[in-house]
């Protein structure tokens, strides 16, 4: 310990971290070098087993190949006997089967009765007759005949024309007719034709395949690309009385330095931790420059705050006072010690400490937000002198350094002269609304008669339409009945929220806003909407966009502005387009940044220029029974939430032209993430 200390003492503080810092790099190099290393070997290993699958499945090809045409012959052998069921077999077979480059009939004594030769290769046998390369044959057929199936002989090489040759392996496959033995049936198999239809090509493209015999002997090979030797694979290819085996060699290298992307990640994160290395040293050595910048930034802050007209308060989790600045101690007459000190502030008017004291309270229990609305809330203060003035307080949570909640922060500021002034305006406010009383019920009468015209309307078909029933009964009148009573009874219930919306609409007051989803507002009209298509033989379509985005809005005055801008479109089309042009079209599809947009687009004759101009008027309408006032209140809500009411011409194929009404909704899911939660 002593020599520790010794040592300690001895080196100057840059050589001692000199040496930490050596010390870590050392350790991160050699954490790195393995770390390669092991990637490496990860790499390594799996790319042998990616070519031992390959075998294994290549070999059960293979053999699948070979007894799928042994299996398809042999069935068509026992469907019949003579000549012309193996032939039409066989010639099935080669046709379909591009290994195969031979098939033969025997008889008992291995007498060659007939044989087919494969039409996509050269026959075999053309150098050395059959006679000469039966031996191989011939032992096999007898084993096959030793054990009533079907028995495979050893590969042989048969020379072919231009000093070239194929390696075959012939499949026995013994005869039963009645009960007795009636000769062979012998397939040739192509070892090179068999790897190609087996391995496929995209395995061909990347490795090389070969059968070997057990002394490693090669027999036949296959593939586009000799194997590099490093990565392959062996696998026993077992037949009935023969084996081979089948070696695959992969065209892949020995793994580099680099072998995929995650080792480079790995070297480039490296490299990069190195780097940052260096930028913490530098960042050490500025610290005491940062910690001098600190100390003269806090001088800085403290002289600004001190200079500030606007009072600051800062309180503890348990209420307490921690810090007031000048401006807050010149509002309410009262110095820093003393607000520091009492309890309850002396600012608080007598009247209210009951009251101050229980929100106070539920404020210090409230649990601090991320992101805090900063809306304040006004309240009274008492100066020194017993005055009593209003003021408004903005508060947020109060964080300190390490993330913790320790107590809340206020702005305040005195309201007496906005209050004032706030008096004076009022007392004008009150003269202006005697006369504006009049015209407020006038607008409501008008606004109830055109918005409940729709509801009514509907009430009364259903109703004319129950009576019918009622006159003509049938099976399926009683859920008819219930259907009508139904809509009935959802029209008066929508033309009670008409009422109160219009009510709420007129009093310019906040209208209830609701999450809702795009679809769900277009069905809510689509009833009515329908009914007045049929009538004039309009069709709808309707188009969403997927998934269908929700929205923030009063449902009923958006369903009446889209039901407005529906029946302008349906009656726009019945007087000048033809009724197979009539196509009233729904769509919602995504708008701005944070906004949803529908649009009605209809086929009718267009809009004059100078109707448009005076298209959004109170009271001004093109048609005898409107009064209109639909496009005007249409408008207004969608401006009360926050979009605009606009329309365009919009050339159709078969016509003159139509219209498209356009408004937008907000996003119900920008206005989540938007508005913050109020503790």
């Amino acid at each position: 310990m002593n020599a520790l200390q010794l040592l300690r003492n001895a080196l100057p503080g840059r050589v001692r971290r000199a040496l930490l810092w050596g010390a870590l790099v050392a350790l991160l190099l050699v954490a790195q070098t393995l770390l390669v290393m092991l990637t490496v070997r990860h790499e390594a290993s799996r790319q042998q087993e990616a070519v031992e699958r390959v075998a294994d499945e290549v070999a059960a090809e293979l053999r699948r190949t070979v007894m799928r045409s042994v299996q398809a012959l042999q069935a068509q052998l026992w469907s019949g006997g003579g000549a012309a069921p193996w032939q039409a077999g066989a010639t099935e077979l080669l046709r379909t089967q591009r290994e195969v480059l031979r098939v033969e009939r025997r008889g008992t004594d291995m007498v060659l009765l007939g044989s087919l030769a494969s039409p996509y290769s050269a026959p075999l046998f053309e150098q050395l007759g059959r006679d000469q390369m039966s031996a191989e044959t011939e032992l096999t057929c007898s084993a096959a005949r030793r054990a009533s199936a079907p028995a495979f002989s050893r590969s042989y090489f048969v020379p072919q024309p231009g000093g070239l040759g194929v390696e075959v392996i012939d499949a026995c496959i013994p005869v039963q007719r009645d009960g007795g033995h009636d000769g062979f049936v012998v397939l040739s198999f192509g070892l090179g034709s068999l790897l190609e239809e087996s391995a496929g090509a995209q395995r061909l493209r990347r490795h090389e395949f070969s059968i070997v015999e057990m002394d490693g002997t090669r027999l036949a090979r296959a593939g586009m690309a000799r194997g590099a030797g490093f990565y392959h694979a062996r696998h026993l290819l077992e037949l009935p009385g023969s084996a081979l085996q089948l070696r695959v060699d992969s065209a892949e290298g020995s793994p580099q330095l680099i072998p995929n992307l995650s080792t480079a990640l790995v070297l480039g994160l490296s490299v990069v931790l190195f780097a940052l290395l260096l930028l913490l040293a530098r960042d050490v050595r500025r610290r005491a420059q940062a910690e001098h910048a600190l100390a003269e930034a806090l001088a800085f802050r403290k002289a600004m705050e001190d200079s500030l007209s606007t009072g600051l308060r800062a309180r503890t989790l348990d209420g307490r006072i921690s810090y007031v600045n000048p401006a807050f101690c010149t509002m309410v007459g009262f110095s820093a010690d003393e607000l520091r000190s009492t309890a309850p502030p002396p600012y608080w008017p007598p009247e209210h400490v009951e009251e101050y004291t229980e929100r106070q309270a539920a404020r210090m229990r409230a649990e601090p937000v991320d992101n805090p609305h900063q809306e304040g809330f006004e309240t009274v203060f008492m100066r020194r002198d017993g005055e009593r003035f209003p003021v408004m307080i903005y508060e947020t949570p109060l964080v300190d350094g390490a993330g913790r909640h320790t107590g809340w922060m206020s702005a305040v500021l005195d309201m007496s002269a906005q209050r004032r002034v706030e008096e004076l305006s009022r007392q004008q406010q009150e003269r202006l609304q005697a006369s504006a009383r009049l015209a407020t019920v006038g607008e409501m009468a008008s606004l109830l008669s055109h918005e409940l015209n729709q509801p009514l309307a509907a009430i009364a078909s259903y109703a004319t339409g129950s009576l019918n029933l009622l006159q003509q009964p049938d099976d399926q009148t009683p859920d008819m009945l219930r259907h009508a009573v139904t809509r009935i009874a959802e029209q008066a219930e929508r033309a009670g929220r008409v009422i109160k919306s219009v009510h709420d609409f007129v009093r310019r007051r906040e209208q209830a806003r609701e999450s809702i989803r795009a679809d769900q507002l277009i069905d809510a009209v689509l009833p009515l909407v329908r009914l007045q298509a049929r009538k004039s033989g309009t069709r709808i379509e309707l188009e969403y966009p997927d998934p269908i985005p929700r929205v923030m809005c009063d449902r009923t005055m958006v369903e009446q502005v889209l039901l407005n801008l529906t029946r302008n479109g349906i009656q726009a089309m019945e007087t000048s387009t033809p009724q197979p042009q009539r196509l009233l079209r729904l769509r919602v599809h995504p708008s701005q940044e944070g906004r949803v947009g529908f649009s009605v687009i209809d086929a009718g004759p267009g809009i004059p220029a100078e109707v448009a101009q005076r298209l959004f008027t109170p009271f001004f309408t093109t048609r005898s029974e409107g009064m209109g006032l639909g496009l005007s209140l249409c408008r207004t809500v969608i401006e009360q939430h926050g979009g605009a009411l606009e329309f365009e011409s919009v050339p159709q194929p078969e016509g003159p032209g139509g219209t498209e009404f356009r408004f937008t909704l907000p996003d119900a899911a920008r206005v989540a993430r938007a508005v913050p939660v109020r503790a």
